[in-house]
């Protein structure tokens, strides 16, 4: 087929003639052969969402002809089902602000809805990208409010998946709450603690992120829509901003509201580094727990193996039977790419420059892919790490007893001077606290017996001390 020819300001253009993007498409994918990424789905959908909700309330207004505003509809629900998502080409670094994606979902939109009204790609007469489908509104106002609508719908998933992997591992501190091990700080022995009290520690931890997560939602879903270019909401009826904020309610099932000021949300991208912060707080906690997980499964037979992670690929091209934490890892490698991530955002942000930030793009991309990859690495984490991990319980008891850290509950009745020496000499000679506090008679085996009782040192108290 040959090519159709359209027209812009800058001239004609040459546009495949199956494609349902136009000419500005195509100059975008001409100036921009960048990254070979395209925008983020959720992104799609939430600004094709708009353009819905914008027909419908221009048909009720009647500022859209009813054969007009159907046909962008129906093109809007065919997008929103599935179809035609290939037609989505501008690389994610574009034309400050979004305009090349929000073009190209005008022009899309439009074009389907050309043929669905017997007409043929290209005819704007029929369907316009900017006087119908963008009617009221401008990239300005469509790009933060798709931003929004967009990681309001990631954030949902990544609160179910985060929910999942903080009930998995508070089912694993349940499950391990009477195994005695050694603590360790400083990477140093410490004194004894259980296993599930370790767990219970990461399970605790997860759900004050999914609290912190939660918090950040209103921000969310504070919108600016009808503000048009500049917040003034030129071009718009005033009944345009309730009423298209009304529909997108419907449309997305989010708990949307107009703004107080218009200025402040087309300006500051504040929900965005708010989110994408939050976010890198839980990938700092998330990569910590997987290095622990990683440091106690080590081994198996010259590592600290206390614990074993379920193995789900060899390990080695080379060397035979060695099975690595490989899930731990790659939830390591997601957690800095979304910590690299939130420093992205967060100098896109602050180069707003007076009415807009231009910079939008970038944060779009970055923190959709952000919530998009720790979205998928938590979930696979938990049901093919988390949920499989078993304890060594042989090897963590003999940890907790050989340490010379279970000196500190004689400290309160040797005082630390003397059980520091006699943690030295346990250190130096190779024998236990045990043996060395009986050979010096520094008091009755019987109450030596109940405060070395490693169970007592794992609850608050002073173990022996009713002795």
């Amino acid at each position: 087929m040959s090519p159709r020819i359209e027209r812009d300001a800058l001239g004609e253009k040459e546009i495949p003639d199956d494609a349902y993007y136009g000419v500005q498409t195509q100059r975008a994918v001409e100036n921009f052969p960048i990254s070979g990424r395209t925008a983020h789905p959720e992104l799609i959908i939430a600004t094709v969402q708009i353009k819905k909700a914008a027909a419908q309330v221009h048909v009720a207004l009647g500022l859209l002809s009813h054969d007009k505003g159907s046909a962008i509809i129906q093109a809007a629900d065919e997008i929103l089902a599935g179809q035609l998502r290939d037609q989505f080409v501008v690389d994610v670094f574009q034309a400050g602000a979004g305009t090349s994606h929000n073009m190209n979902t005008n022009e899309v939109i439009a074009n389907r809805a050309i043929e669905i009204l017997g007409g043929q790609k290209g005819d704007y007469s029929i369907i316009h990208p900017n006087d119908d489908v963008n009617k009221s509104q401008s990239t300005n106002d469509v790009m933060p409010t798709a931003m929004r609508l967009a990681s309001l719908a990631l954030l949902a998933e990544l609160l179910v998946v985060i929910g999942a992997l903080r009930e998995a591992l508070e089912k694993k501190a349940g499950e391990f709450q009477r195994i005695l091990k050694s603590g360790r700080t400083h990477l140093q022995d410490a004194t004894p603690i259980r296993l599930g009290q370790e767990f219970s520690g990461y399970a605790r931890c997860i759900e004050k992120h999914i609290g912190s997560l939660e918090a950040v939602r209103p921000q969310l879903e504070e919108v600016g829509i009808g503000g048009s270019a500049v917040g003034t909401g030129l071009n718009v009826h005033p009944e345009y901003r309730a009423r298209v904020v009304e529909a997108l309610r419907g449309e997305t099932g989010f708990a949307l509201r107009c703004t107080e000021n218009y200025f402040e949300a087309m300006q500051s991208m504040a929900p965005f580094t708010a989110l994408s912060g939050v976010v890198r707080n839980l990938a700092v906690d998330l990569c910590r727990i997987a290095n622990d997980l990683r440091l106690l499964s080590s081994g198996p037979r010259v590592g600290l193996a206390e614990i074993q992670l379920p193995a789900v690929q060899p390990g080695s091209s080379m060397m035979p039977g060695k099975v690595n934490p490989v899930m731990a890892e790659m939830l390591n490698m997601v957690c800095f790419q979304v910590i690299g991530n939130d420093s992205a955002i967060a100098c896109a942000a602050q180069a707003g420059q007076l009415e807009l930030n231009v910079m939008m793009p970038a944060i779009a991309a970055a923190l959709l892919e952000s919530l998009t990859i720790l979205r998928n690495a938590v979930h696979v984490f938990t049901e093919r790490c988390v949920k499989g991990i078993q304890a060594n319980e042989a090897q963590c008891r003999a940890y907790a007893e050989r340490s010379t850290a279970i000196v500190t509950a004689l400290s309160t009745h040797l005082g630390y001077a003397k059980a520091a020496e006699v943690a030295k000499q346990a250190l130096a000679s190779g024998r236990t606290i045990r043996e060395v506090v009986l050979e010096k008679d520094l008091m009755p085996e019987p109450q030596l017996d109940e405060i070395l009782r490693l169970e007592a040192m794992t609850d608050p108290g002073i173990p022996g001390y009713n002795v």
